[in-house]
Formats: structure tokens, C-alpha cells, sequence
């Protein structure tokens, strides 16, 4: 049974996951070339976005117009460093939830796994049709206003004069390739790690499953003991490797929304594309809110589990072990952004509330 197949083929597609049955050298080295291709593309779009930052922009309008992208595009590019260089972590917690005892057996556990599968399927699909049609609904803007009168959709410095046709084109051309390519990136991004927090509810559900047929058959209880310790240390894994991109997800969405807000008083013109980027700014920390707090309230509701049943019939050494699990599910698994902040629906309110503080400042200043 593939694991977040439809994701997988995203990052794929993002040049950040080379296909398994890729074996021949050839394949391989075309395939690091893409790779290299996609990284030099939003890399040197961003590079152009800071250094107008840094030597034109002279005014806090055209600040605000190269920031709030800007932004995004610093994001795309941390992403894809944490996704090439968390490549093996993404295939050893891929094989984790493919092997005994994460693999399920029952039947009942199957349409476990299979509804989250779904549930994982559809969110990327939603999500990525946001996304990309804010990105082409600013494409098409871009192609009636900025692309007619010979200007970029996006400021930018250039080490050269790109008033001649060809290099206009090449310039214009590159800056919505890579925005465009910059968002999948966020979406392959917020998928695998999302996708991640799901499998985590997933395999809680499946303990629980699995814990209620400890009375007809026993034995299971060794598998049990073994799942929760291999989930404690798999929502770990998750929460180490990724933390930096969490973090940085955080500090970037409160500054967009400040930003975007400030932007909302300045431009008419800019309404429906500043909504649509708010949008997906917010739906990003949204996901990571959700399901962390999700996570956290699965973990909760394990001791209640094991309380529910008929645990005064099994044997003393059944009830020790049930008891350590007891023990181990009263403190919650709660994934942190730099240990710091809690990925949950509290933190996604905090964000709200410090970027309108940050944006009352703004406008007073």
C-alpha cells in the first residue's frame, strides 16, 4: 500500500523526489539537472526581488510591493532546501507506516487507513487549486496590465537592460514560471508535512481499533505496546526535521497578514489578488494549526479508550501494560514550532491577533 502517493507525485514534479523506479544513470542524471534547473529559477527570482529591495526601493510603497512577495518566495526557497535535504527522512517515515506494526491488517483497519488516505488526497488536491489559480489569476492580470505596457509583473533589480524585446520576454517569462513553480513548491511542502500529522491521527485510530480486540485476543498486546512507542518517536521525527520550515511558515504568514492588511488600505486596484494571497497564506498556517491540534486530541483520547473497556477482566500483566500506555498518552503528543510555539487552533488565533498588532503600528507610523 503507497503512502501519500498523490504528494509524492507533486514533489516529483517540484524536482525534489526522484522516482523510485528511476534506476538507470541516465534518468538519474536528467532528473538532477531538473532539479538544478528548479532551484537556479526561484532562487535567482528571489535574488532580483532582495537586491531591489536593497538598492532601488526608496519609499515604503514600493517596499510594500516587493515584500509581501518576497516573502512567499523566501518560503518556496527554504522549502525546497528542507524537502532535497529531508529526502531519506521522508522515505524512512514512508517505510514506518508500511511496516508491522503501523501496517494495518483488520478489515476495520483498512477503511481507517483508506479514509485518511482520502482525506489526504482531496486537501492536496483543494489546496493546489487555490494556489495555482491565484497564481494564474495574477498571470492573466499581469497579462493585460503590466505585459501591454512592457513592464514585469513584479519589481525586481536586473544586472541587465531588459528594454530590448527578447530580454523583456525572457525576464516577464521567467518571473511567472518561477511563481508559479514557487507555489507547487508550497503546496508539495504543506502537503507532505500535513499528510504526515493525518497518518499520525491515522495510526492513533488504528490503536484504538486494535486496543478494544485485546479482550478477544490477547496477544495483540505486545503489538500495541510496540505501535504507540513507534508513533511517540514517528510524530518526533516530523516535528525535528521539520521544525525550521514550521518556523519559518509562522514568522512569514504573521508578516503577509500584517502586510497584506496595510496593502488592503493602499491599493484599490489590488483587492480580488491581495484576498487571494491572504488566502493562501492563511490556509497554510490553517493546515498546520489544525492538524497539530488534531493530533494532539487523538492523543488525548487514548486513556479514555483503554478506560472504556473491560480491562478489570484481563490478567495483571495486560493491565501493567495497558497502564504504561495510560501513563505515556496523559501527556499529549503536541507538535512545537521551535519548541516554542504549539501547532494548534490557539496559536493560528495568535497569529491573527499579533498581525493586526503589527499592522495598527504600521499605519500609525
Amino acid at each position: 500500500m503507497r503512502v501519500l502517493g498523490l504528494t509524492l507525485k507533486i514533489l516529483t514534479s517540484c524536482g525534489c523526489w526522484i522516482p523510485n523506479s528511476w534506476t538507470s544513470p541516465y534518468k538519474r542524471a536528467m532528473y538532477y539537472a531538473y532539479t538544478t534547473f528548479i532551484f537556479l529559477l526561484i532562487n535567482t527570482f528571489t535574488l532580483s526581488q532582495f537586491l531591489d529591495l536593497i538598492l532601488i526601493v526608496d519609499n515604503a510603497d514600493d517596499f510594500i510591493d516587493n515584500f509581501y512577495i518576497l516573502l512567499a518566495m523566501i518560503i518556496s526557497c527554504s522549502k525546497m532546501f528542507s524537502l532535497l535535504i529531508n529526502r531519506n527522512n521522508i522515505v524512512l517515515l514512508t517505510e514506518i507506516l508500511t511496516k508491522n506494526p503501523c501496517k494495518p491488517v483488520e478489515d476495520d483497519e483498512l477503511e481507517i487507513r483508506q479514509k485518511f488516505d482520502k482525506i489526504i488526497e482531496i486537501n492536496t488536491l483543494h489546496y493546489a487549486i487555490l494556489v495555482e489559480f491565484s497564481c494564474s489569476y495574477l498571470a492573466v492580470q499581469s497579462f493585460f496590465t503590466a505585459y501591454c505596457e512592457e513592464k514585469l509583473t513584479f519589481r525586481a533589480w536586473l544586472p541587465f537592460d531588459y528594454s530590448t524585446t527578447v530580454l523583456f520576454h525572457f525576464t516577464y517569462f521567467h518571473q511567472l514560471i518561477a511563481l508559479f513553480v514557487g507555489a507547487f513548491l508550497h503546496v508539495a511542502c504543506d502537503s507532505i508535512i500535513c499528510g504526515l500529522l493525518l497518518h499520525i491521527c491515522c495510526q492513533i485510530e488504528i490503536l484504538n481499533s486494535r486496543l478494544k480486540r485485546i479482550i478477544q485476543t490477547p496477544k495483540i498486546l505486545r503489538d500495541c505496546v510496540i505501535q504507540h512507542n513507534l508513533l511517540i518517536s514517528f510524530a518526533w521525527l516530523v516535528n525535528e526535521k521539520f521544525r525550521m520550515t514550521i518556523v519559518i511558515q509562522f514568522i512569514v504568514s504573521t508578516l503577509v497578514v500584517c502586510f497584506n492588511l496595510y496593502q488592503f488600505t493602499k491599493s484599490i486596484t489590488k483587492y480580488m489578488q491581495l484576498i487571494m494571497y491572504m488566502g493562501c497564506m492563511l490556509s497554510q498556517i490553517f493546515f498546520y494549526c489544525w492538524y497539530g491540534n488534531e493530533v494532539k486530541l487523538k492523543s488525548r483520547q487514548l486513556v479514555d479508550s483503554i478506560f472504556e473497556m473491560e480491562w478489570f477482566e484481563l490478567n495483571k500483566y495486560t493491565k501493567q501494560s495497558l497502564l504504561m500506555i495510560m501513563k505515556r498518552s496523559s501527556r499529549p503528543i503536541e507538535l512545537t514550532s521551535a519548541y516554542v510555539i504549539s501547532m494548534n487552533l490557539d496559536s493560528f488565533v495568535s497569529i491573527l491577533k499579533t498581525s493586526y498588532s503589527a499592522y495598527n503600528i504600521l499605519k500609525q507610523m
